[in-house]
């Protein structure tokens, strides 16, 4: 099933910019920027919505949610009931604690794991939609309040490792829209050797 719809999950604000919970805007604004794509404000969804022509002559609309971060289903849902895409036509792009900071992971369906955007989709879509995992791991210190870290800034050291793999995000979330979840998954979840 091809991607007609990707969310990419993240907060509005100047205050929530460069946070870890912000990835997932990061990652779909290079992509947009890469294809020269325009950003308009859509009311009727709550998000920036853009569309993206895509090399194999598909389109495909790219989401930023204004609704912050745990209300994302909302705004994703209504654009994807007002164009007809099923659940299994979405993607979303987020943060994802569970793994280092760098990797990629892509799946499909599933549970929350935790991540109230992600919870959201589900409320709102049903859990059938793929998803562009972002790390963001691990938790340091590991006693920090989850909220805390997730809407904290990355540090500089951080900010390098994402500029240098700001490429590889596009590129992958590039393959996920064009060619589907399993090439994705086939090429990006391989722990890549360091």
């Amino acid at each position: 099933m091809s991607i007609l719809l990707v969310a990419g999950l993240g907060n509005p604000g100047r205050d929530y910019a460069a946070t870890r919970h912000n990835l997932g805007w990061t990652v779909i604004d290079a992509l947009a920027s890469r294809h020269r794509l325009a950003w308009r404000r859509e009311a009727a969804f709550d998000a920036e919505a853009a569309r993206w022509e895509l090399p194999n002559g598909g389109s495909c609309w790219l989401a930023k949610p204004l609704t912050f971060m745990n209300d994302s289903g909302r705004a994703v849902a209504a654009m994807a009931r007002f164009y007809k895409i099923p659940v299994d036509s979405v993607a979303a792009v987020h943060d994802d604690l569970s793994f280092e900071l760098g990797r990629v992971k892509v799946s499909v369906g599933g549970s929350a794991a935790g991540h109230n955007g992600v919870a959201s989709l589900i409320e709102h879509l049903g859990e059938a939609f793929a998803r562009y995992r972002l790390g963001v791991g691990p938790k340091e210190p590991p006693e920090m309040d989850l909220k805390d870290f997730v809407l904290g800034r990355f540090t500089a050291e951080q900010l390098a490792i994402i500029q240098q793999k700001l490429d590889h995000y596009v590129e992958g979330l590039e393959l996920l829209l064009v060619s589907g979840a399993d090439p994705a998954m086939n090429r990006l979840n391989r722990k890549e050797s360091t």
